[in-house]
This record gives C-alpha cells, structure tokens and sequence, in this order.
C-alpha cells in the first residue's frame, strides 16, 4: 500500500517543552499530548539524549486517524542540582504513517528509518527545571544548596522573556540527532536491574558455598534450585503462550480494522450511486 508522502506536521504536540519541578532525592514528571492530525495511522517513537535520568511510558506508540495519546516522562531522583537549574537535555518525538491496522506490538525500529525514504516526522522538545511552588531558586555552593533570597521569581520565565532555545539558529535546523537514543520506560529499566542481578548470581561459586554449609543446607539448595528451574520452564511456555495469543489478537484487529474499511468504502460508492442523477 502507498502513501503519499507528507509534507506538514502529523502530529499536534502539547507542552512544546518538558517542565519538571526540581527537588533533591526526588522524581518529578509531566505529561506530553500527542494528537494525530493526519487521516492516516500514524507511529510514534520517543528518544532523549539521557535515557539514564529519564523514563517515559509509553515510549512507543499507534495513533489512530484524529486521535489523541498521551505519554509521562518521569525524571528520577538527582543528587546533585545543575547550575541555576540549566539543562540541555531534550527529547526527540518522532511520527510516520504506518499500514491501517497496525499494532502497538507490531512498532519495530525500522518505521523510522530514514534510509527506507519514507516521511519521518521529527519534533525536539526541551527541558525546563523550575524549582518548587512558592519556594526561593535553588542554587549550588559547595555542593549544598542555597536559597537565593534576590531571586524570587521562577528562573525559567527568564529563559522565555529573552527568547533563549525558543527560536534556534538557521545552521541548528539541521542539526544530526545521533545524540538521541530510545527511551526507556519503568518496565525496561527494571529488566536491566534484573538481569544485573542475574549476572551477580551466576558470578558466584556455589562449589565452595556447597563446602561452607551443613550437609542438610546443601540438599536444602538443591531442592529449591530444582524447583526454581521447574518455574523457569513453566514459565518460558506461559511466555511462548502469551506471545502466540498476542499475535492472533494483533491479526484479528488487523482483519477488523480492515474490513471495517472496506465496509465504509463500498457504503461510500452506494451512496455515490444513489445520488447520482439517472
């Protein structure tokens, strides 16, 4: 199937920055629209250029034609406050029209490759620290923070009075986002803990902790080693399971959605039909 490429924006996105309230040792998060203008399904793809400091669920997604979705980025707990609150983080939001039907499940990377020639639609939004409700700025001294009693206003209403980033440069239009990578949400940063995890595990040498303990431990461990790779079997076929399921279920909207199309052109044609003059 062949689209005609695009040439305004797909997507209408609402706050054009990120603005989180910054507070030692705690998460902070903001919510971003995204709002499908096109007739088309459209995918999106969020990227940062700090995946580390920042979770955004979803972070992949399907639009539907006029529709709207929203994601949350959540910034995790820092230790240390940036000077006067400045940061150069951004995120970048990029779109392209998908085949109709197409499912969250079925988002692969290759959507928003540049090198197939398909219109990808790419939109950086900024971050903006401000410091919290009715609470002086903060700033850094000596690795503590301060309160600067000469500034009472938020130090972000500065940045947009004197149009510093609103407007960039000419030569930054252009600019190459190899700097931003996917982002990551709760679930993938807790599949990178565990498998840390794992590693330690398998690190150990359970040899010379056989040597250590009372003989009873040691059957006592070799029991629970059995049944936890008892577990891990089950549980690969509940995965396999869930997976085949999620696949049909895929299908079977993609078969909706498509005859509902149909459906809708051949009502279109009938009516065309009727109210064509004899």
């Amino acid at each position: 199937m062949n689209y005609q490429v695009m040439t305004s924006e797909l997507l209408e996105i609402q706050p054009r920055e990120l603005k989180f309230t910054f507070e030692l040792k705690k998460q902070s998060s903001c919510s971003v629209q995204l709002g499908n203008r096109s007739d088309q399904y459209v995918a999106f793809k969020v990227k940062t250029t700090s995946p580390k400091k920042y979770c955004v669920r979803p972070n992949i997604g399907i639009i539907r034609p006029k529709a709207t979705c929203e994601f949350t980025v959540t910034m995790q707990a820092q230790k240390v406050a940036p000077p006067d609150l400045q940061c150069k983080d951004k995120f970048l939001i990029q779109s392209t029209v998908v085949p109709f039907g197409t499912t969250d499940e079925d988002i692969t990377s290759g959507m928003f490759s540049k090198e197939s020639g398909k219109y990808i639609d790419e939109k950086k939004l900024r971050v903006v620290l401000i410091s919290p409700p009715h609470s002086p700025v903060l700033l850094p001294n000596n690795g503590e923070l301060k309160k600067d009693s000469s500034y009472d206003a938020p130090l972000h209403k500065n940045i947009a009075q004197n149009g510093i980033e609103n407007i960039p440069p000419p030569q930054r239009l252009a600019e190459d986002v190899a700097d931003f990578q996917p982002a990551k949400d709760m679930e993938e940063l807790k599949a990178a803990k565990d498998a840390e995890a794992r590693h330690v595990d398998n690190a150990m040498n359970f040899e010379s902790a056989k040597e250590a303990v009372e003989p009873k431990l040691v059957k006592d461990l070799e029991e629970l080693k059995s049944k936890l790779q008892l577990t891990s079997s089950k549980l690969q076929e509940a995965d396999h399971t869930i997976t085949k399921l999620t696949k049909e279920r895929s299908a079977a909207i993609r078969e909706k959605d498509i005859l509902k199309h149909e459906v809708e052109l051949l009502r279109r044609k009938r009516m065309k039909r009727i109210q064509a003059p004899e």
